[in-house]
């Protein structure tokens, strides 16, 4: 019975077996079935010399740069493309670091967090003395590696501990780089005498311009023999790509405009006669947002302001066309005010920081203000005050604003500063907490406006953008390939634009904006695949890849525009040294040239300019050839002509430096290109950058 119990158990384990093995094979068959790998790493955004980055981890940090720099109005988009130029340095630098064994002991590190030049330092200066607590950071910090809250712990190494680490490693390896520089005595040498060696020379030229373009064609063969001549002046890192566009205009109509405007026009008696002008306009809605203050009429921005000044209070004026929208103007009231003011203030703030973390609650800041205002009514030091409770970034300053214009800060902060009179003390509550504001000063006082706006957009209809899609759709599913595409577009009487360089990373495409979508679409497709409509702005694009230019040398094509002038000029130095030079002198150069000899003297090795030619670095340096000296030269093909030269004179002007200067000049170069020796190591990465897969 044992016997087959353990044949019955093994059955079952092969049986077991074979179905693991059928379900594991009927998975990976799936896999390659749909391209790719069940083990395939879908969260990797890039490889860089073989270290990952992470989705998750680059989300990470690119939401804390959107919290650090939201108040400088950064956009998504260029903080993603940054934060990726930032990691390829941090991975490519690290890298380095290890291999040179650079690093930042435990111990440096602390010296760092609570020395003299302390990341820290802001955050716990001692407002009383200025001076910085070493002791309340380390309790601090000691405080909050105890601390179970690992997002507070994650946000103070990010924001903190890490750039703090980075900058000490990037300063020790730019240090190594730069104390290795070195100035050996004849490079020296041989620099002085080349930058004060100077030239005179007699010449004969004969400009390219003085020959028609027309004469001569720049064949792509031309273009793609002079690129591989040249290939390491024509690499590019990553594949660009081209397309050809045309747009179908979806701006609002004739009818969009009369429609905003009437329903202005609808609310007019009723704005008229609102005593509630705020709220009137919350309830009615307005593209201009109601500034319940008051601006002198040099600060109004808004058009048609001689006019809107002129308002008795209660008066209207429009509608009249402001940008997108039709507007009705209505004077609120107006009074005599100053232009600028000067106040101090204690902040005792309710809001976030910019880390994210939560303000005081509102009934702890009220009571805190509140203690602050009445120790300074029995003579409390405010300049104390402020430095040691005031949230804003000011406290060091005592608080004080120096003379501003009005507008610039909240309603409420605002106008306790322009309405009350110099000497008026109080507290005022804002979105920002509470603030014991001073009014220090005033100056220029002069008729101030309070002025609502209701205004309406003029936006496109349902029917205007209808019109639209619906004939760019028409001409996309007329179109099959780029000469149907060429042609549909003149029976449009449609003007094909095109937008080339476009990454695949990019965000936006030169002459149509912001577009991910047809961007992704773009790299999706292949040359000659046109595109569905897409609605960009206020117009509806239909698009053809035109060009895929793979990374590497680049296509005739693609050097074309840089190219194609040198080769033409080449080709006409070519036909004037054959045609027009003549003989072995310069007088036989100028009689079969036609040319008059001309003379440039006191010309610098260091300086290759020709007055009334320009920049002539192959001329110059003829001129400065020992074995040409008393000669005349062949014909040389310049940048801007063909010329002959002949030497009169080679000297040295004095220097200008001593040895020992001059050498530490060519020393501080040397170490000034340390620095830039990070984008070699880019350069000299392998970097696989699938970002276009997740943005």
């Amino acid at each position: 019975m044992s016997v087959i119990q353990r044949i019955r158990d093994k059955g079952a384990w092969i049986i077991f077996g074979i179905i693991a093995l059928a379900l594991i094979a009927f998975i990976l068959q799936d896999g390659v079935r749909r391209g790719g790998s069940t083990f395939s790493n879908t969260t990797t955004i890039g490889v860089i010399n073989g270290e990952k980055i992470e989705r998750a981890d680059f989300e990470e940090k690119l939401a804390l740069q959107e919290k650090m720099y939201a108040s400088q109005g950064a956009q998504r988009e260029q903080l993603i493309g940054s934060l990726w130029s930032s990691e390829v340095d941090r991975v490519v630098l690290n890298q380095e670091y290890e291999k040179l064994g650079i690093q930042v002991p435990p111990k440096e590190l602390s010296d760092i967090l609570f020395g003299n030049n302390s990341p820290l330092k802001q955050e716990f200066t001692n407002p009383t003395t200025g001076e910085f607590d070493v002791n309340q950071a380390k309790t601090q910090i000691a405080q909050l590696k105890k601390s179970k809250n690992a997002d507070q712990i994650k946000s103070v190494n990010a924001v903190y501990i890490t750039p703090a680490i980075e900058q000490t490693l990037r300063r020790k390896y730019q240090t190594l780089l730069v104390q290795s520089a070195y100035i050996p005595k004849w490079y020296a040498e041989k620099q002085m005498a080349d930058n004060n060696a100077i030239t005179s020379f007699s010449y004969v030229s004969v400009p390219y311009l003085s020959v028609s373009d027309s004469a001569f064609t720049v064949s792509d063969d031309d273009v793609a023999a002079y690129v591989k001549k040249h290939s390491k002046e024509f690499q590019k890192p990553e594949e660009t790509r081209k397309i050809s566009y045309i747009t179908f205009n979806a701006a609002p109509s004739k009818s969009d405009s009369d429609n905003a405007k009437n329903q202005v026009l609808a609310l007019k008696n009723d704005f008229a006669s609102a005593t509630d002008v705020e709220a009137f306009l919350a309830k009615a809605g307005t593209e201009l947002p109601f500034y319940n203050s008051y601006f002198s009429k040099n600060r109004i921005q808004q058009v048609n302001k001689d006019s809107l000044t002129r308002l008795p209070a209660g008066g209207l004026f429009g509608p009249y066309v402001d940008g997108a929208n039709y507007v009705l103007a209505k004077m609120v009231g107006s009074k005599v005010w100053p232009d600028s003011a000067k106040v101090r203030h204690i902040l005792v703030s309710t809001a976030p920081d910019r880390n994210g973390n939560p303000g005081r609650p509102d009934s702890i800041a009220k009571k805190l203000i509140d203690s602050i205002e009445l120790a300074i009514k029995t003579g409390a030091n405010f300049d104390a005050l402020c430095a040691r409770y005031s949230d804003d970034g000011n406290r060091d300053k005592g608080g004080v604003y120096d003379y501003f214009p009005q507008g610039q800060m909240v309603v409420p902060f605002n106008d306790f500063a322009f309405d009350k009179p110099v000497g008026s003390k109080g507290v005022v509550k804002t979105d920002f907490g509470y603030h014991y504001i001073e009014v220090l000063g005033q100056k220029n006082p002069s008729t101030a406006f309070k002025i609502a706006y209701l205004a309406k957009p003029i936006i496109s209809s349902n029917e205007t953008v209808g019109a639209a899609n619906t004939a760019a759709s028409q001409f996309a599913v007329s179109v099959k390939d780029p000469k149907q595409y060429n042609e549909n577009a003149g029976k449009l009487g449609k003007q094909i634009f095109t937008s080339t360089d476009i990454k695949q990373n990019d965000f936006s495409i030169n002459g149509i904006g912001q577009s991910r979508q047809l961007i992704r679409w773009i790299f999706e497709h292949s040359n000659g695949d046109v595109s569905d409509p897409t609605e960009i702005g206020d117009q509806f694009v239909v698009a053809i890849v035109s060009a895929i230019n793979k990374a590497g040398t680049m296509s005739a094509a693609e050097a074309r525009p840089t190219v194609e002038a040198i080769i033409r000029n080449e080709k006409k130095a070519k036909q004037i040294i054959e045609t027009r030079y003549k003989g072995n002198t310069l007088e036989a150069y100028a009689s079969s040239t036609g040319a008059p000899i001309l003379k440039a003297d006191s010309l610098s090795f260091s300086a290759p300019f020709i007055s009334g030619v320009g920049s002539e670095p192959k001329i110059i340096g003829a001129a400065f050839n020992k074995t040409l000296a008393g000669k005349t030269s062949e014909p040389i093909a310049g940048l801007t002509g063909v010329f002959a030269i002949k030497i009169e004179s080679n000297g040295a002007r004095q220097a200008s430096q001593d040895m020992a200067s001059f050498k530490q000049t060519l020393l501080q170069g040397a170490r000034s290109a340390a620095f830039r020796g990070q984008d070699a190591l880019r350069k000299a990465a392998t970097i696989k950058d699938t970002r276009s897969k997740f943005y």
